[in-house]
């Protein structure tokens, strides 16, 4: 707190010195992220690559002398070469995010969801899904492109973790936040949940994290990682609540025009 006799004065000299050492931190850790994601783009998957490229040779020296056990396990080797494949993807999608600044435009929701569903058609196939989505969002301002994306992760999320229900309810809605200047906007269903606890929030958000085991579903555990990424270049927040099969609210917030 300032005391009564303390000047304030707009553009000091140690004001700009801070400002050029937070801008040469900020320049150096986006140098040191570039760096990260070329080596994961060029170096690593070289190396994934040979790992692929030669079970598929040991496979074809083996022929028909194979037995089923080494089969099995070149199998393995294989389909984790994949996933490590798209973990890599997923790394280096999460590390761009930080040079992207986002083309802030007026937003339709209601268009994007449209268009968020609509890509997870297959995903959503042969499933019984109650949808209620609001009719009456507010204009707000964002990058299409990429809260596009935050809907696709959100309502792919809701669409797994509803698997187990014979008919799955996904609410998408909003409500006004007048103090901040901001919207928050979510998406609600009626799956599994997850059991609370102190950490439980921030796992959810973790990249390769879990709250469910890859056996129970699959996917990488990049999804809501990427799309509070996404959400925090925009200056917003997201954040996540629910109960152990009691399905799982997570809201974002967006500017408003």
């Amino acid at each position: 707190m300032f005391e009564p006799s303390t000047p304030l004065t707009l553009g000091s000299a140690s004001d700009g010195a801070s400002l050029v050492q937070l801008q040469a931190e900020l320049a150096q850790s986006r140098a040191g992220a570039q760096a990260f994601a070329q080596a994961v783009s060029h170096d690593l998957r070289a190396h994934l690559r040979h790992i692929t490229a030669y079970t598929g040779l040991l496979r074809e020296e083996l022929g028909a002398d194979m037995t089923a056990d080494a089969s099995h396990y070149l199998n393995t080797v294989t389909e984790a070469a994949r996933l490590l494949g798209q973990q890599m993807g997923g790394l280096v999608a999460l590390t761009q995010l930080d040079r992207v600044n986002p083309k802030k435009v007026a937003l339709n929701q209601a268009t994007l969801i449209a268009q968020a569903r609509s890509g997870l058609a297959q995903e959503a196939s042969g499933r019984q899904i109650e949808w209620q989505v609001a009719d009456d969002f507010p204009a707000l301002q964002g990058d299409a492109a990429m809260v596009q994306e935050v809907w696709t992760h959100l309502l792919s999320n809701a669409i797994k973790f509803t698997r187990p229900r014979d008919v799955a309810r996904i609410q998408i809605g909003w409500h006004a936040e007048p103090d901040t200047g901001h919207c928050a906007l979510f998406v609600k269903d009626n799956g599994v949940g997850f059991r609370l606890s102190a950490t439980a929030h921030e796992q959810m958000f973790g990249v390769f994290r879990r709250l469910h085991s890859a056996s129970e579903f699959d996917g990488l555990g990049l999804g809501l990682a990427l799309a509070r990424k996404l959400v925090e270049r925009h200056g917003g927040a997201m954040a996540a609540e629910g109960g152990l099969d009691a399905g799982c609210l997570v809201r974002f917030t967006l500017p408003q025009t």
